[in-house]
């Protein structure tokens, strides 16, 4: 009886974690879909932050880097701009049909691919990134995205997590809080409670060091993939 039990909620957990998937893939669509068209000007907030991740990470000359869930393609370009080899990959085709109508870069390519099931061939990559990414992903969902960026980047090769914090100051942690909600997607709210530092380590990262962007309310964590097989 208790094996029994045992499959039939292993059964019902899969079914509503499939559920719960599909919901998202078909909410994200939507909602880059609407936001594809003025993304740009929202995302003049964050602007600032996409060379300092470039910096941050000090990758050598010539490093192949997967800019996953690219957007409209501005953390690719900020990487190009120093000569790097840059693949974006997104589920948003209108957030590419952007990215690949402003790409003036030869070392920039963009396909529309799942972050959860990345098309390219274990340890591919010299470096990954991730900008304000993670917060438009329930957990089941970030789980499987930070798991596939470990397996496709090269071990010890660094892996940025560039996303939403709060500030110490509780007035502070309130009014950016209530801002960031007011135009992120619904995810976000958990995400920002979430403890995202463990998920990432038990992801197989590394988080070797932190950098407080955006007066707090954003972070670069960079990160090194360590040197084992995630399951």
């Amino acid at each position: 009886m208790n094996e029994l039990y045992e499959m039939l909620t292993t059964v019902i957990n899969n079914s509503e974690e499939n559920t719960m998937d599909e919901e998202y893939y078909s909410y994200i669509r939507k909602f880059f879909g609407r936001w594809a068209p003025i993304y740009d000007i929202v995302d003049l907030f964050i602007s600032g932050v996409r060379d300092k991740v470039v910096d941050f990470i000090g990758a050598r000359n010539g490093s192949r880097i997967l800019d996953v869930a690219t957007g409209t393609g501005k953390q690719a370009f900020a990487f190009a701009k120093k000569g790097y080899n840059v693949i974006g990959i997104d589920l948003s085709e209108d957030m590419l049909k952007v990215a690949n109508k402003k790409n003036k870069y030869k070392n920039v390519k963009f396909e529309v691919a799942d972050a959860t099931n990345i098309p390219f061939e274990d340890k591919y990559f010299d470096v990954a990134c991730m900008s304000f990414t993670l917060h438009d992903m329930p957990l089941s969902i970030r789980d499987k995205v930070l798991k596939e960026t470990v397996r496709v980047t090269k071990p010890k090769g660094n892996i940025m997590i560039v996303d939403y914090a709060l500030p110490k100051n509780k007035i502070g942690k309130y009014l950016i809080y209530c801002f960031v909600k007011s135009y992120e997607s619904k995810y976000y709210p958990e995400f920002i409670k979430s403890d995202i530092r463990t998920l990432i380590q038990n992801s197989g990262i590394e988080i070797e060091n932190e950098l407080p962007v955006l007066f707090g309310a954003g972070r670069i964590l960079k990160g090194m993939r360590i040197d084992n097989d995630i399951q």
